[in-house]
Protein backbone atom coordinates (compact mmCIF):
# COMPACT_ATOMS: atom_id res chain seq x y z
CA UNK A 1 0.00 0.00 0.00
CA UNK A 2 1.51 3.23 -1.41
CA UNK A 3 -0.46 5.51 1.07
CA UNK A 4 -1.67 5.01 4.26
CA UNK A 5 -5.03 6.75 5.77
CA UNK A 6 -5.55 7.35 9.39
CA UNK A 7 -8.40 9.10 10.86
CA UNK A 8 -7.96 10.81 14.48
CA UNK A 9 -10.77 13.20 14.43
CA UNK A 10 -10.51 16.34 14.10
CA UNK A 11 -7.15 15.13 11.92
CA UNK A 12 -7.10 13.16 8.91
CA UNK A 13 -3.76 11.66 7.98
CA UNK A 14 -2.18 10.89 4.69
CA UNK A 15 1.01 9.26 4.56
CA UNK A 16 2.73 8.64 1.87
CA UNK A 17 4.38 4.81 2.37
CA UNK A 18 6.23 3.55 -0.22
CA UNK A 19 9.95 4.58 1.50
CA UNK A 20 11.65 1.91 -1.82
CA UNK A 21 11.56 4.38 -3.92
CA UNK A 22 10.99 7.57 -1.92
CA UNK A 23 6.97 8.01 -2.12
CA UNK A 24 8.01 8.65 -5.49
CA UNK A 25 4.77 9.64 -7.52
CA UNK A 26 3.41 6.42 -8.97
CA UNK A 27 0.02 6.79 -11.15
CA UNK A 28 -1.40 4.58 -8.93
CA UNK A 29 -0.39 7.01 -6.11
CA UNK A 30 -1.91 10.16 -7.73
CA UNK A 31 -5.44 8.31 -7.92
CA UNK A 32 -5.22 7.04 -4.37
CA UNK A 33 -4.15 10.72 -3.32
CA UNK A 34 -7.13 12.46 -5.32
CA UNK A 35 -9.53 8.88 -3.62
CA UNK A 36 -8.65 10.42 0.24
CA UNK A 37 -8.99 13.61 -0.51
CA UNK A 38 -12.36 13.03 -2.05
CA UNK A 39 -13.18 10.92 1.22
CA UNK A 40 -12.14 12.97 3.42
CA UNK A 41 -13.99 16.34 2.11
CA UNK A 42 -17.37 14.10 2.70
CA UNK A 43 -16.44 13.28 6.19
CA UNK A 44 -17.67 15.81 8.53
CA UNK A 45 -15.93 15.10 11.78
CA UNK A 46 -12.05 15.74 10.24
CA UNK A 47 -11.64 19.34 9.90
CA UNK A 48 -8.09 19.37 8.25
CA UNK A 49 -5.89 16.80 7.18
CA UNK A 50 -2.24 16.15 7.38
CA UNK A 51 -0.04 15.07 4.60
CA UNK A 52 3.14 13.45 5.82
CA UNK A 53 5.58 10.23 5.06
CA UNK A 54 7.47 7.14 5.57
CA UNK A 55 10.76 6.97 5.24
CA UNK A 56 13.77 9.52 5.12
CA UNK A 57 12.02 11.88 1.97
CA UNK A 58 9.14 13.09 1.74
CA UNK A 59 8.56 12.64 -2.01
CA UNK A 60 11.22 12.24 -4.73
CA UNK A 61 8.75 13.21 -7.40
CA UNK A 62 7.49 11.53 -10.54
CA UNK A 63 8.24 7.76 -10.49
CA UNK A 64 10.94 8.33 -13.19
CA UNK A 65 11.02 4.36 -13.78
CA UNK A 66 6.65 4.80 -14.82
CA UNK A 67 7.90 7.59 -17.34
CA UNK A 68 10.29 6.00 -18.91
CA UNK A 69 7.48 3.17 -20.16
CA UNK A 70 5.57 6.15 -21.29
CA UNK A 71 8.19 7.28 -24.03
CA UNK A 72 7.63 3.89 -25.11
CA UNK A 73 3.41 4.87 -26.33
CA UNK A 74 2.32 4.52 -29.72
CA UNK A 75 1.36 7.90 -29.38
CA UNK A 76 4.02 9.40 -26.54
CA UNK A 77 2.84 13.07 -26.60
CA UNK A 78 -0.84 11.73 -25.87
CA UNK A 79 0.93 10.02 -23.00
CA UNK A 80 2.52 12.70 -21.15
CA UNK A 81 -0.54 14.87 -21.33
CA UNK A 82 -2.47 11.88 -19.65
CA UNK A 83 0.18 11.69 -17.05
CA UNK A 84 0.38 15.37 -16.83
CA UNK A 85 -3.33 15.84 -16.32
CA UNK A 86 -3.31 13.38 -13.85
CA UNK A 87 -1.00 15.61 -12.15
CA UNK A 88 -2.96 18.54 -12.26
CA UNK A 89 -6.01 16.99 -11.26
CA UNK A 90 -4.37 16.67 -7.96
CA UNK A 91 -3.33 19.44 -7.39
CA UNK A 92 -6.91 21.10 -8.05
CA UNK A 93 -8.08 18.68 -5.92
CA UNK A 94 -5.93 20.20 -3.25
CA UNK A 95 -6.51 23.49 -3.78
CA UNK A 96 -10.13 23.11 -3.97
CA UNK A 97 -10.27 20.80 -1.14
CA UNK A 98 -12.59 22.82 1.39
CA UNK A 99 -10.71 21.83 4.86
CA UNK A 100 -7.03 23.00 5.12
CA UNK A 101 -4.40 20.73 4.37
CA UNK A 102 -0.92 20.63 6.60
CA UNK A 103 1.97 19.32 4.73
CA UNK A 104 4.39 17.53 8.16
CA UNK A 105 7.59 17.49 6.23
CA UNK A 106 10.85 15.43 7.61
CA UNK A 107 13.25 14.74 4.07
CA UNK A 108 13.82 15.93 1.21
CA UNK A 109 11.01 17.36 -1.33
CA UNK A 110 11.83 16.64 -4.92
CA UNK A 111 10.65 17.90 -8.05
CA UNK A 112 7.12 17.40 -8.34
CA UNK A 113 7.17 16.86 -4.49
CA UNK A 114 7.25 20.11 -4.17
CA UNK A 115 4.09 20.45 -5.96
CA UNK A 116 2.54 18.41 -2.98
CA UNK A 117 3.80 21.07 -0.58
CA UNK A 118 2.99 24.23 -2.45
CA UNK A 119 -0.65 22.91 -3.02
CA UNK A 120 -0.82 22.72 1.07
CA UNK A 121 -1.58 25.37 3.07
CA UNK A 122 0.07 24.85 6.28
CA UNK A 123 3.75 23.73 6.00
CA UNK A 124 5.84 22.33 9.34
CA UNK A 125 9.60 21.08 8.11
CA UNK A 126 12.47 19.98 10.01
CA UNK A 127 16.43 20.57 10.20
CA UNK A 128 16.39 17.30 7.83
CA UNK A 129 14.08 19.72 4.93
CA UNK A 130 15.24 20.69 2.10
CA UNK A 131 13.55 22.09 -1.13
CA UNK A 132 15.10 20.99 -4.65
CA UNK A 133 13.71 21.14 -8.26
CA UNK A 134 15.68 18.72 -10.51
CA UNK A 135 13.56 18.99 -13.67
CA UNK A 136 16.35 20.63 -15.84
CA UNK A 137 18.59 17.84 -14.67
CA UNK A 138 16.89 15.74 -16.30
CA UNK A 139 15.22 17.53 -19.45
CA UNK A 140 12.11 18.40 -18.28
CA UNK A 141 9.93 21.08 -17.01
CA UNK A 142 8.80 21.68 -13.36
CA UNK A 143 4.97 22.87 -15.18
CA UNK A 144 2.89 22.95 -12.33
CA UNK A 145 5.45 23.55 -9.39
CA UNK A 146 6.01 26.91 -11.52
CA UNK A 147 2.62 28.50 -11.14
CA UNK A 148 2.30 27.01 -7.72
CA UNK A 149 5.77 28.63 -6.13
CA UNK A 150 4.91 32.10 -8.33
CA UNK A 151 1.66 32.20 -6.83
CA UNK A 152 3.02 31.24 -3.24
CA UNK A 153 6.38 32.50 -2.71
CA UNK A 154 6.84 35.36 -5.56
CA UNK A 155 8.52 35.32 -8.95
CA UNK A 156 11.97 36.39 -7.19
CA UNK A 157 12.15 33.67 -4.79
CA UNK A 158 10.49 31.14 -7.29
CA UNK A 159 13.11 31.69 -9.68
CA UNK A 160 15.87 30.51 -7.36
CA UNK A 161 13.67 27.42 -6.26
CA UNK A 162 13.44 26.64 -9.62
CA UNK A 163 16.66 28.01 -11.85
CA UNK A 164 19.37 28.05 -9.40
CA UNK A 165 19.68 23.87 -9.19
CA UNK A 166 20.26 24.26 -5.47
CA UNK A 167 18.68 22.38 -2.80
CA UNK A 168 16.86 24.84 -0.53
CA UNK A 169 17.39 24.19 3.50
CA UNK A 170 14.07 24.34 5.75
CA UNK A 171 15.37 27.53 7.20
CA UNK A 172 15.90 29.79 4.35
CA UNK A 173 12.30 28.13 3.77
CA UNK A 174 11.11 29.42 6.38
CA UNK A 175 12.62 32.56 5.70
CA UNK A 176 10.85 32.83 2.49
CA UNK A 177 7.27 31.51 4.12
CA UNK A 178 7.29 28.34 2.23
CA UNK A 179 7.65 26.81 5.27
CA UNK A 180 5.63 27.82 8.22
CA UNK A 181 6.70 25.93 11.14
CA UNK A 182 10.11 24.58 12.13
CA UNK A 183 10.05 21.85 14.81
CA UNK A 184 12.44 18.99 15.84
CA UNK A 185 11.62 15.47 13.56
CA UNK A 186 10.03 13.80 16.56
CA UNK A 187 7.37 16.39 16.76
CA UNK A 188 6.68 17.05 13.43
CA UNK A 189 3.35 15.18 12.85
CA UNK A 190 2.64 16.03 16.57
CA UNK A 191 2.64 19.88 15.62
CA UNK A 192 0.37 19.28 12.40
CA UNK A 193 -2.24 17.73 14.67
CA UNK A 194 -2.11 20.58 17.13
CA UNK A 195 -2.80 22.81 13.78
CA UNK A 196 -5.43 20.31 13.12
CA UNK A 197 -7.27 20.67 16.43
CA UNK A 198 -6.81 24.37 16.55
CA UNK A 199 -8.58 24.78 13.34
CA UNK A 200 -11.19 22.46 14.95
CA UNK A 201 -12.26 24.92 17.42
CA UNK A 202 -13.32 27.83 14.69
CA UNK A 203 -16.12 27.84 12.49
CA UNK A 204 -16.22 25.10 9.63
CA UNK A 205 -17.74 27.42 7.09
CA UNK A 206 -15.74 30.62 7.83
CA UNK A 207 -12.69 28.09 7.04
CA UNK A 208 -14.10 26.48 4.24
CA UNK A 209 -15.23 30.08 2.79
CA UNK A 210 -11.40 31.67 3.50
CA UNK A 211 -9.57 28.90 1.90
CA UNK A 212 -11.68 29.72 -1.04
CA UNK A 213 -11.11 32.93 -1.37
CA UNK A 214 -7.26 32.21 -0.66
CA UNK A 215 -7.19 30.18 -3.86
CA UNK A 216 -9.58 30.97 -6.03
CA UNK A 217 -10.28 34.87 -6.13
CA UNK A 218 -6.78 36.18 -4.66
CA UNK A 219 -4.80 33.43 -6.96
CA UNK A 220 -7.70 33.29 -10.26
CA UNK A 221 -5.29 33.18 -13.08
CA UNK A 222 -3.73 30.07 -11.12
CA UNK A 223 -6.15 28.04 -12.52
CA UNK A 224 -4.92 28.85 -16.21
CA UNK A 225 -1.04 28.49 -15.15
CA UNK A 226 -1.70 25.00 -14.28
CA UNK A 227 -3.53 24.19 -17.27
CA UNK A 228 -0.70 25.81 -19.18
CA UNK A 229 1.76 24.37 -16.77
CA UNK A 230 0.69 20.72 -17.40
CA UNK A 231 0.67 21.28 -21.31
CA UNK A 232 4.22 22.26 -21.54
CA UNK A 233 5.22 19.79 -19.51
CA UNK A 234 3.87 17.16 -21.33
CA UNK A 235 5.48 18.51 -24.38
CA UNK A 236 8.26 18.96 -23.40
CA UNK A 237 8.70 15.22 -22.09
CA UNK A 238 9.10 14.35 -25.99
CA UNK A 239 11.64 15.92 -26.67
CA UNK A 240 15.49 15.15 -27.08
CA UNK A 241 16.62 16.52 -24.04
CA UNK A 242 13.40 14.63 -21.69
CA UNK A 243 14.68 11.65 -23.53
CA UNK A 244 18.37 11.89 -22.42
CA UNK A 245 17.36 12.66 -19.11
CA UNK A 246 15.28 9.88 -19.08
CA UNK A 247 17.66 6.85 -19.71
CA UNK A 248 20.29 8.40 -18.37
CA UNK A 249 18.24 8.08 -15.00
CA UNK A 250 17.15 3.99 -16.26
CA UNK A 251 20.64 3.78 -17.29
CA UNK A 252 22.14 5.36 -13.99
CA UNK A 253 24.57 7.59 -15.75
CA UNK A 254 24.69 11.26 -16.05
CA UNK A 255 22.69 12.65 -18.84
CA UNK A 256 24.57 14.30 -21.83
CA UNK A 257 22.52 17.37 -23.24
CA UNK A 258 24.00 19.34 -26.59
Amino acid sequence: MKLRVQKNSPCGTLILSSPENKNALSRELVQDLIQAFGDYHREKSVRAVVLSASGATFCSGVDLKEWGKVKESEDPLDAWQDVATELQDLVETMLRFPKPIIAAIDGPVIGAGLALVLASDLVVGTDKTTFYSNAPKLGLVSGLVAPLAHYRIGASIASRLLLANEPIAAELAHRWGMVHYLVPSEHVWIKGSQLATQIAETAPESIQMTKRLLNEMVGESLWTHLVSGSAVMATVCSSEAAIEGLNAFQEKRTPKFQ
